[in-house]
């Protein structure tokens, strides 16, 4: 069985890796399939490299070594201070500065001001000095503080650098490299893992999966030191709580009993209420639907007698005095209206003979 057992890592998600059209081939070894368009990740494969990566982080640290923790990812930026806090190793979790390491000698002398900014807030020479220029020495305080402020007890160049995400990294890589100092990292399946020493192939962008494994590469560091490991601390804190827990029941278990006496009754004489309610409302709306039929009938009746005598009267008018009047071009359109053949050829008197027989 591995450093970190196969459900811990599921359970963090260190198997979910990149999508696969983001992957290096480089990375192939330590896939083990794809699903959905993301690249699942060889947990055996990561067990394995977690091992040989603890062996070797622990010889470091055994032999006195220090080692750097560098993660300037939001997600990772939190596990890696917290980390380096607890095993007492530097960190940088802000912005790599350029020459942290090749030219140490000039970001000591950054260190130097800032250890004199402290000096002077604590030994009150701030209260001595003009607001204006206080306020000035504070603004420059806070930002040496943040992007060296994990580095500042660091007396010369680290032994050993633990880096996530080599991409993001690139610069503290190369650094690394020219100093001849191990990298150890986080890769995903989109990094080359040429750029790394010691290669623990996981997932870079949860941050479940990077605080467990970065707390490992601690445990090691705190082992060889002959400190407590944290996965011991957990139990013996896991063990006391279950005693508080049982101690606390008895007296949560006696509060409920008088309370489920009162509640009994007056469930139900509420039931019985809305029924009695409801019957009346439902005979009211009956007399109102009756009397919206009776007013709608005379109203069609009014107007279908008034439409009859108009149309009786116009049409005889028409018959009988417009015939002679009208020229042979209206009695031909009569005649084409009525369906007449052969209308074009007649005379007039023919046209009226021939219109009033259709008639």
């Amino acid at each position: 069985m591995g450093i970190i057992s196969m459900k811990a890592l599921l359970e963090a998600g260190v198997h979910f890796g990149h999508q696969t059209r983001r992957w290096n081939p480089k990375m192939a070894k330590y896939i083990y399939t794809s699903r959905n368009g993301i690249h699942i990740i060889d947990l055996q494969k990561t067990s394995e490299c977690i091992d040989v990566a603890y062996k070797a982080m622990f010889d470091i640290a055994e032999q006195g070594g220090k080692v750097l923790f560098v993660g300037t990812k939001k997600q990772s930026q939190e596990p890696i201070k917290e980390e380096a806090v607890r095993s007492g190793q530097y960190y940088v979790d802000k912005r790599w500065l350029g020459g942290t390491m090749t030219n140490f000698k000039t970001i000591k002398k950054s260190i130097k001001k800032l250890q004199d900014l402290h000096k002077m807030e604590e030994d009150g020479t701030f209260s001595r000095l003009p607001k204006k220029e206080v306020i000035g020495l504070r603004k420059e305080m806070e930002r040496l503080e943040k992007f060296l402020g994990g580095i500042k007890d660091m007396k010369g160049v680290p032994q050993a650098l633990f880096i996530i995400d080599p991409r993001k990294e690139r610069n503290a890589i190369l650094e690394a490299r020219k100093l001849g100092i191990p990298v150890f990292g986080i890769i995903d399946t989109n990094c080359d893992p040429d750029d790394v020493d010691y290669i623990i192939p996981a997932n870079d962008d949860a941050l479940r999966s990077v605080r467990l494994i970065v707390a490992k590469m601690a445990d090691a560091v705190i082992e060889a030191n002959g400190g407590l490991i944290l996965t011991e601390e957990d139990e013996d804190d896991s063990d006391e709580t279950t005693e508080d827990e049982i101690e606390e029941e008895a007296p949560v278990k006696a509060k409920p009993v008088k309370v489920e006496v009162k509640p009994a009754p007056a469930k139900v004489e509420v039931k019985p209420t809305p029924a009695k309610v409801e019957v009346k409302t439902e005979k009211k709306a009956e007399p109102v639907k009756t009397e919206v039929k009776v007013e709608v009938k005379p109203e069609p009746i009014k107007v279908e007698v008034k439409a009859q005598p108009v149309v009786e009267v116009a049409a005889p008018a028409v018959e009988t005095t417009d015939y002679e009047a009208m020229n042979v071009n209206d009695l031909k359109a009569l005649c084409k209206e009525l369906g007449i053949s052969g209308y074009s050829k007649l005379k007039k008197s023919e046209l009226i003979e021939e219109i009033k027989k259709q008639k």
